[in-house]
């Protein structure tokens, strides 16, 4: 079963895109015309505090802003908390979005299944799109080589890198490439991974690097924050190491970074303005905070 979110209202400032709670079949199951491409989006656990990562309001932010994209053909989101039984969601998608601590197909449940049945997906062609912390790998999830599927599904990682928040500004690099249609440069607050890892001889000759920021501040050199692979078995990933904070999905143009991301690996022609939506009433889709919250101090043990 899946929560659907499929209402609009108008608000101020333009249209707004809110959710309506619906316990019903997933979306693609639901008869139509003509079958729309279908998108799983996949919550990995996740302890950050509040209004940081929120992997699971980001995930039904996402499925909504899919559901009511502009200038693609229909697409048909669904939201999966845990890995399903019934294979069938899994066959069905053409691309496959993760957020969570982590990669999720190392911190799910039962990972040996979920790694093996990814394995299946991404050999059969399917896409994927690691999100901020969703690209991140730690030593016990790589070979003795420092080697991992995920190098080969999306093209690199968040392994030994650099994670700190920054007022960092994501420049799209200088390359023809269809996510980086119809958004700008963009200066922000929030956590973009630096030094990330694209295996020991770096980038394989398929990895495309899309978006570049020059990090740290104080130490600054060129770092790539999100790229793209066009595998052999005809698949399409994407990595990008943010948002951090929640409340960045109020970007417009990270917004069209991510949406284009997704569309691309669903091998979705991506339209030469980006895909756009209508802006999106964050609070709407239920975060834990819409701001940022310490994280709760260890209480220490008391005294014997």
């Amino acid at each position: 079963m899946s929560t659907q979110w499929r209402k609009w209202l108008t608000g101020v400032g333009g249209p707004l895109l809110v959710p309506l709670a619906q316990t019903i079949a997933p979306n693609w199951a639901a008869g139509a015309e003509a079958a729309p491409t279908r998108v799983l989006i996949v919550v990995g656990p996740s302890k950050h505090p509040p209004g940081t990562h929120e992997v699971a309001a980001g995930a039904r932010l996402i499925q909504s802003l899919l559901d009511h994209a502009q200038g693609v053909p229909p697409m048909a989101a669904d939201v999966i908390y845990e890995w399903p039984k019934d294979k069938t969601i899994l066959d069905g998608a053409a691309t496959l979005v993760f957020t969570g601590d982590l990669f999720p197909g190392e911190t799910l449940e039962n990972s040996a299944e979920v790694m093996a049945d990814l394995t299946d997906l991404m050999n059969r062609g399917r896409g994927m799109v690691c999100l901020h912390f969703a690209t991140g790998l730690r030593q016990q999830h790589m070979k003795e080589s420092e080697d991992h599927p995920l190098l080969r599904w999306t093209g690199g990682c968040f392994y030994k890198g650099v994670a700190r928040v920054v007022t960092a500004t994501l420049t799209p690099e200088p390359v023809d490439h269809p996510v980086l249609r119809g958004w700008r440069e963009f200066t922000f607050e929030d956590e973009p991974y630096w030094n990330n890892y694209f295996g020991k001889d770096g980038p394989a000759p398929n990895v495309t690097p899309l978006v570049s920021s020059m990090l740290p501040p104080e130490t600054p050199a060129k770092q790539i924050v999100a790229w793209a692979v066009e595998r052999a078995d005809g698949g399409r990933g994407v990595g990008m190491v943010v948002p951090h904070f929640y409340r960045n999905w109020g970007i417009e143009n990270m917004r069209t970074l991510a949406l284009n991301a997704i569309c691309w690996t669903a091998k979705l022609d991506v339209p030469a303005e980006g895909v756009r939506t209508p802006r999106p009433d964050l609070a709407a889709f239920e975060p834990v905070s819409m701001e940022p919250q310490p994280r709760p101090k260890k209480t220490p043990p008391a005294a014997k």
